[in-house]
């Protein structure tokens, strides 16, 4: 069967490009070599995830991470507000590591929810994640007896890839035989007589993050990290010696290595039967937000309007007149204060069944019409495509400058910060009207090196990021032009409305309803049976190499058509967010881990092979390190089993023993990589709320 999605214009897929054959050299010699078998570039929930079971299985692991905390969305990003599924948190259906990061927070505050927020069953305070997280990795490495080698405030800079010698282990028709061989990276300190690190936002040092030379600000390390050495003997059977793996938030691996990939939204197809239009959109991903945390104070404080607020207060709303200050500050508390008197500690229907906001709580800000920034043109788009970094020079020897836009980044910040300003002093509504939005004064903004976000300015670190650069996964069964999990895979969408038939032709429909018939495919397909006459499958789609697991709803926070996003009155991205729905349990298969051009690099983060409206649901906590476990646990595998992932999978639908090995080690280990009762001939998802 010939896909549609093959008609993808260039700007969604990389083309064929040459691959350095060495690293280009720095400006000065490295400053220290350090070697590792699994080295995990970007320290978010994967990263750490990764980290935790190659250390559990032994393994010398090479840890980095652009801020200094180690987390991502439960710590540097702040989304410290656990994104959940009620049937699969009942169940407590999740990863080893991510039931004991909870354990962590239960045992930390004497219950999951000290926040008493309303969108979570466990809110808590941002820097007490990073602890959380980084003393599990210590305690892995003990109870593993690997190794941690942690490198925070560090980027990478330059990868070594070049082609190995004859394989001498069998290779096999899906081997690129490429391999990472090297990588450069800068770590960066306070200069002398300088403030600490995170005085700063983002967008003011994350350029002279990435150049090699000292400037007025950091003083830089240069570390070239390589594999792990062998005896001779292992050598000669090893096809190679470590594993890389992309766990950063935007995909700046897979862009930096130039392997195939996707960003923004995917063509409409019987795969993308909700996709925005005909032609897709690279520039549309979804918004992305700077957090920050806010106090509630019994007396009112004084509060100096920033000197941008009047570029963004028409974007702030909000959104819905069931929403108010009350129920937007306990969405995401973070803290609820136990020494409250107790006439304040009454439940409301206003704040949605919990305590108003009291004097001493802290609520972290995340909201659409708030601090989400959402830009979505070729002018004013966060990531770069592969054309842009071209025209950069980023994708040249020592040009890689992270991939993103500054500007970008400077409009989140002002942003967000504004949005604290119109929480307490303003008095438009750009969504509901005049009359709606009153002052609040008895909040203050918590700023400082030991504030719930660890910064002087107040913001996150680093702003939670939604959706980054997908891979497009190698050539397999029934993915002849790239593996890749689509919208029909996990949707519970009614796909017999009348968008889709008027929107899809009449082949793309039959295609689309032969994929949702299950086992009556074959005879949609042969049109022995109409799509009027099949049953809809209640279950997302099941892969024989799943390697892990996650549930969320396809949830979308779209682009906006305009730019500035902030200009008055701009809407989002027509029908972008058409694919919103619930979604089934759905399963990661190691497929969708496994990048083209690459042998020895794995994705253990958001930037797995997913399209747009499929990336929508697989981007929350759990995921995240349900990925980064598989993805962890698969390189130690690999390395002892002197195999290539791809190998794993080549031969598929064909019985892999190897493969059902991996995956009764994840199982035994505590990772699921199927959800209970998971099988083609049940409908076991219809019961997963």
């Amino acid at each position: 069967m010939k896909c549609s999605f093959i008609t993808l214009p260039l700007s969604l897929i990389l083309l064929e490009s040459a691959f350095p054959v060495a690293l280009a050299a720095p400006p000065r010699q490295p400053d220290k070599t350090v070697e590792c078998e699994i080295l995990v570039i970007g320290g978010g929930l994967a990263g750490a995830a990764a980290a935790y079971e190659g250390l559990l299985a032994g393994k010398t692991v090479c840890l980095t991470e652009i801020t200094d905390w180690v987390g991502g969305q439960v710590s540097s990003q702040g989304v410290s507000a656990l994104d959940e599924r009620t049937t699969q948190r009942q169940r407590q259906f999740f990863s080893r590591g991510y039931l004991e990061l909870r354990e962590r927070i239960k045992r930390k505050y004497g219950k999951l929810n000290p926040g008493e927020c309303w969108v979570s069953v466990a809110c808590f305070i941002p820097s007490d994640g990073h602890k959380f997280v980084f003393s599990m990795l210590e305690n892995a490495e003990k109870r593993g007896r690997g190794k941690l080698k942690w490198f925070p405030s560090t980027v990478v800079k330059e990868l070594g890839i070049t082609p190995p010698n004859p394989p001498v282990y069998g290779g096999g028709q899906e081997g690129n035989g490429k391999l990472i061989e090297s990588a450069i990276a800068i770590q960066h300190n306070p200069a002398k007589n300088t403030p600490p690190l995170n005085t700063e936002p983002l967008s003011q040092t994350i350029e002279d993050a990435y150049r090699y030379e000292n400037s007025s600000r950091f003083d830089k390390t240069i570390i070239r990290f390589l594999p792990l050495k062998r005896t001779k003997k292992s050598q000669t059977t090893q096809p190679t010696n470590w594993y890389v793996l992309d766990a950063t938030e935007t995909g700046e691996i897979i862009a930096l290595a130039d392997v195939p990939y996707r960003l923004g939204i995917d063509p409409r197809s019987h795969l993308e039967p909700s996709g925005a239009n005909d032609t897709g959109d690279p520039y549309c991903t979804q918004g992305y937000t700077y957090t920050f945390a806010m106090e509630a104070t019994k007396e009112p404080q004084t509060h100096q309007m920033p000197p941008f607020y009047s570029r963004y207060s028409p974007y702030y709303s909000f959104e819905a007149k069931r929403f108010n200050f009350a129920s937007i500050f306990t969405y995401r508390r973070i803290w609820s204060n136990p020494n409250a008197p107790k006439e304040l500690k009454i439940r409301s229907r206003e704040t949605f069944g919990v305590t108003p906001p009291k004097p001493g709580d802290i609520s972290m800000q995340n909201w659409t019409w708030g601090n989400d920034y959402r830009p979505g043109t070729a002018q004013d788009n966060l990531i770069y495509t592969r054309e842009q970094l071209q025209a950069l020079g980023q994708l040249q020897p020592s040009g890689w400058m992270g991939g993103l836009r500054v500007e970008s980044l400077r409009g989140g910040e002002e942003l967000s910060q504004g949005y604290f300003y119109w929480l307490v002093a303003g008095t438009t509504d750009s969504q509901l009207g005049d009359g709606v939005k009153q002052p609040h004064p008895n909040n203050r903004y918590l700023t400082g090196l030991n504030s719930p976000m660890g910064t002087v300015h107040g913001l996150s670190k680093y702003p939670y990021i939604r959706e980054g650069r997908r891979i497009i996964g190698r050539p397999a069964w029934g993915h002849p032009e790239g593996f890749t999990l689509w919208e029909v895979d996990i949707s519970r969408k009614n796909f017999r409305e009348d968008y889709y038939r008027n929107n899809l032709s009449t082949e793309q429909y039959r295609r689309l309803w032969a994929l949702l018939s299950g086992l009556n495919a074959t005879a949609v397909i042969r049109e022995a049976l109409s799509p009027e006459q099949v049953k809809e499958r209640s279950r997302s789609a099941i892969y024989p190499d799943s390697v892990g697991i996650g549930h969320y709803t396809i949830d979308f926070h779209p682009c906006l058509a305009k730019s500035p996003p902030e200009t008055p009155g701009n809407q989002g991205y027509p029908n972008e967010a058409m694919a919103a729905s619930q979604s089934y349990p759905f399963q990661i298969p190691l497929r969708a881990m496994i990048p083209q051009k690459i042998d020895n690099m794995l994705i253990a983060g958001k930037s797995i092979a997913t399209s747009h409206s499929a990336a929508a649901a697989y981007r929350v906590h759990s995921f995240e390190w349900s990925v980064g476990a598989a993805a962890g646990t698969t390189a130690a595998f690999a390395l002892e089993n002197n195999l290539m992932p791809y190998q794993l999978v080549e031969q598929l639908p064909r019985q892999q023993p190897q493969l059902e090995a991996l995956q009764r080690r994840l199982q035994q280990n505590g990772n699921p990589t199927a959800f209970p009762d998971t099988s083609i001939f049940n409908e076991f998802g219809k019961n997963w709320q």
